[in-house]
């Protein structure tokens, strides 16, 4: 995998918008998948100023979501459909028609999961997936000793990710569900290009178990090894414990500026 390291949270969505931007060009009606959590902010931010600027055209693009919560009404506000709609998808200028998503209220939520699954499928696959890390290594909701090979599916948050997403629920876990629908970690490596953004020293071990590690269950985000094209962008805090750093540095400055990321 590629590893990118940028000054702050800031480059790096900027970073991360021209590679989306880029794409939307060669491809208008790419399938780009977003994830949600504070991390992925400075990336919307600056792809939605790229569509102000008309440097980018999301009039045909289409957003595919990661996870969600099973239980909440998708008009809850806290339900992964609208926050994506507030922070992605109005201030791109897209439309609820442009979305696909699981079905987080479904009867049977098995049912929703291969429905999704094969949604994603049946739209061409996702052409870019936007990913974030969680401390213990997870992405999307894939927690630790998740099977590399799995499937979209409902799995069981730890409390420490009930933990962490508390602070959306007024600070009360007793709020935040027990359940999510995710895209499983075969699934999401079947994207043609996977985007890991981290920021901040918090997830510096999980980075370096993710990039210099060995593949793992114990490390979801270590199956990014086996993908053909991924790019990890940390920021200086993030990257602190990467053996490779000062590697990783002088082969971005030496690359060929036209191959992006």
């Amino acid at each position: 995998m590629e590893v990118v390291i940028v000054p702050d949270a800031k480059a790096g969505g900027e970073l991360i918008a021209e590679a989306m931007a880029k794409l939307l060009r060669r491809k208008p009606d790419a399938l780009l998948g977003v994830a949600t959590g504070s991390t992925p902010l400075p990336v919307y931010e600056a792809l939605a100023a790229k569509v102000r600027s008309g440097a980018a055209d999301v009039g045909r693009a289409r957003i595919a979501q990661l996870d969600e919560y099973v239980g909440l009404p998708a008009d809850h506000p806290e339900s992964y459909r609208s926050v994506l709609r507030r922070e992605v998808l109005e201030p791109l200028g897209m439309g609820m028609d442009q979305f696909t998503g699981p079905d987080g209220t479904a009867e049977d939520v098995q049912g929703a999961c291969e429905a999704y699954d094969k949604a994603l499928s049946d739209a061409g696959g996702v052409d870019l997936q936007l990913l974030g890390i969680g401390t213990d290594g997870h992405i999307g909701f894939n927690e630790p000793c998740s099977s590399l090979a799995s499937r979209t599916r409902i799995k069981t948050l730890t409390e420490q990710t009930r933990l962490d997403n508390a602070r959306f629920f007024d600070g009360d876990i007793d709020q935040v569900p027990h359940h999510v629908i995710t895209q499983g970690i075969g699934t999401i490596l079947e994207a043609r290009h996977l985007v890991l953004l981290a920021t901040g020293e918090g997830k510096a071990d999980a980075v370096a178990a993710t990039v210099e590690g060995p593949i793992a269950a114990v490390c979801p985000a270590s199956a990014l090894q086996l993908h053909p094209h991924a790019t990890v962008v940390v920021d200086e805090a993030a990257a602190s414990k990467l053996k490779l750093a000062d590697y990783f540095r002088h082969t971005y400055v030496n690359k060929p500026e036209w191959q992006g990321i």
